[in-house]
């Protein structure tokens, strides 16, 4: 835990409320992760945030399952605190129709810090379900989301994706701190959790939506993808995972996201099999 100063102590520890308009991360448009200022835990991403003209930072989606929603002490609104600490971070207001999601959470500035150093990876192996389960866990993770890329398709649902008519695969969206793990890390560990060298999905799982792939966001990410490789056809191995420009990520259904570890079971189709 960070030591906190006495003016953040009143906000995290005894529900306070900063003076609005007077947050330094109230007009704060760079871009990055805003996280826990107590236990430095990822709270929100820099993309949902949204000027509501209240007075304090407002966004209108949180990573999933940092924060946790609770009926606030007078009986009416809704307080969000930190899922890791439990450090009070304001309050979540629907209905008001500001953005699409329609929600906003309403947080102090002083209970935040932000990392702006942080990079996006993407990949596509199989049902999403087992590729997040085994990565979520990497020291230097800050969020890891399912969803569909790679096709020409808006705003896909997972039945539109399962007809294969869509171009999606499904993926995972990673968004990590380079400081703690490295692209070139996360993306061994990828190569090692699935077969790469399966053309036709992944396991039983089978039709285009489940093809391996890496969705580089830069000409470093796809340089790093290919000599990985390299390395492995070097091994012997034939792989068949293709390597893509990233277009648009769509997050899939709230019930797909971190599915085994809802169900308490294990991957069906992923295990993480030593190729480095």
């Amino acid at each position: 835990m960070k030591e906190l100063t006495q003016e953040e102590r009143y906000i995290i520890l005894q529900k306070g409320t900063e003076r609005p308009f007077s947050g330094k991360f109230y007009q704060h448009t760079e871009k990055g992760v805003y996280v826990c200022r107590q236990c430095g835990a990822p709270l929100y991403l820099s993309e949902h945030k949204f000027h509501s003209g209240c007075g304090w930072p407002s966004f209108d989606q949180e990573i999933h399952g940092a924060v946790t929603h609770s009926l606030d002490a007078d009986g009416q609104r809704t307080e969000i605190t930190c899922s890791h600490c439990g450090g009070h971070l304001g309050h979540v207001f629907l209905g008001e129709g500001f953005t699409p999601a329609n929600t906003r959470h309403c947080v102090n500035s002083l209970s935040l810090d932000f990392v702006s150093d942080i990079q996006t990876a993407v990949f596509a192996g199989g049902c999403f379900w087992g590729v997040q389960h085994l990565m979520k866990d990497l020291d230097g993770i800050l969020s890891i989301e399912c969803g569909y890329t790679g096709g020409k398709t808006k705003n896909p649902s997972y039945e539109d994706v399962c007809t294969s008519k869509t171009g999606h695969f499904e993926a995972v969206q990673i968004y990590f701190d380079p400081s703690k793990i490295s692209y070139e890390s996360l993306t061994k560990l990828f190569f090692e959790i699935h077969d790469p060298t399966q053309a036709n999905g992944q396991g039983p799982d089978i039709g285009q939506q489940y093809h391996s792939a890496v969705f580089y966001t830069n000409q470093e990410q796809k340089e790093t993808v290919e000599k990985l490789i390299k390395i492995l056809e070097n091994k012997g191995y034939q792989i068949a995972t293709q390597v893509l420009p990233l277009d648009v990520f769509w997050p899939a259904e709230e019930y797909h996201q971190h599915y085994y570890q809802k169900k308490g079971t294990q991957p069906y189709c992923h295990r993480r099999v030593k190729r480095f």
